[in-house]
């Protein structure tokens, strides 16, 4: 029998931005693989790092604080950073929190990539 993981991540790369994609739950007990997937998209010194969790179903607390502290690590950089979260698992915390005044928030893959390579 097989184990299914809670959580997936996969990297890949748009050019010179790294876009980490995330699926299932990110909470205490897998935060750890998301920020092991996170140190590794940031290996390559991306000019951007964008965080795809269209595929998350529940965010908890422990995922946020890693997106927090994914900011702050990359603040330090000229690496830029943006969170793709649509919905109510995702986004709505994101929103309910403050986050999004803190980095950049798209609904869509397309809107952050569209952001990030026009300069704005």
């Amino acid at each position: 029998m097989s184990r299914i993981d809670p959580i997936t991540t996969s990297v890949s790369h748009e050019g010179s931005i790294a876009v980490l994609t995330v699926g299932g739950d990110v909470d205490l007990a897998t935060v750890p693989t998301f920020q092991a997937a996170i140190t590794e998209a940031l290996t390559q010194e991306p000019t951007a790092l964008v965080i795809d969790l269209t595929a998350v179903d529940f965010l908890a607390s422990a995922g946020l604080q890693a997106l927090v502290a994914t900011h702050e690590t990359v603040s330090k950089t000229a690496t830029r950073f943006a969170v793709v979260a649509h919905g109510p698992a995702t986004s709505r915390p994101i929103q309910l929190t403050g986050l999004d005044q803190v980095f950049s928030l798209y609904a869509t893959l397309d809107e952050a990539l569209a952001a990030l390579t026009s300069g704005s």
